[in-house]
């Protein structure tokens, strides 16, 4: 597994997101299994299935969450803005369009709020450049220029 990235506020997302399945949605999960269990033959209790089986999901993001909560590396402020690395702000150019971007880890990435991965191709290709560097993306489209003009 690859190293995972998160700000300050992308850990706090996830800790919300897991205290919130331990303290409500575990609890009516229990309830849920409890319910269908009362129904009888449970070989053939379509809600107790549906409810066991939506508890691996749960359990499986539990422990998901756990661990990208354990190991994942904080980005903290960026004291260099020479090169780019995640948690950059950085202002790009490709034809005619500016666009600015924040490159975060792959749990965070929402390319329309401006967030891209360090691992996505357009993040791996802008990592430990420099201002007004230029480089190419090849795509199925064909290839695709940027110019960096700036990083925060």
């Amino acid at each position: 597994m690859s190293e995972q990235f998160l700000t300050p506020e992308g850990l706090e997302k996830l800790k919300n997101e897991l205290k919130n399945i331990k303290t409500v949605k575990r609890p009516e999960l229990i309830q849920r299994i409890k319910n269908a269990k009362e129904l009888g033959d449970l070989s053939e209790n379509a809600d107790y299935q549906s409810a066991k089986e939506d508890q691996g999901f749960m359990e499986g993001r539990v422990l998901e969450l756990e661990n990208l909560i354990k190991n994942a590396t904080i980005i903290t402020k960026k004291k260099n803005n020479k090169i780019v690395s995640v948690g950059s702000q950085v202002k790009i150019k490709t034809g005619n369009q500016e666009i600015e971007y924040m490159v975060t880890g792959s749990n965070e990435a929402d390319p329309l709020a401006g967030k891209i991965s360090n691992e996505s191709p357009l993040g791996q290709a802008m990592m430990d450049r420099k201002k007004n560097e230029e480089f190419t993306i090849t795509t199925p489209n064909g290839e695709i220029k940027y110019k960096i003009l700036e990083i925060k």
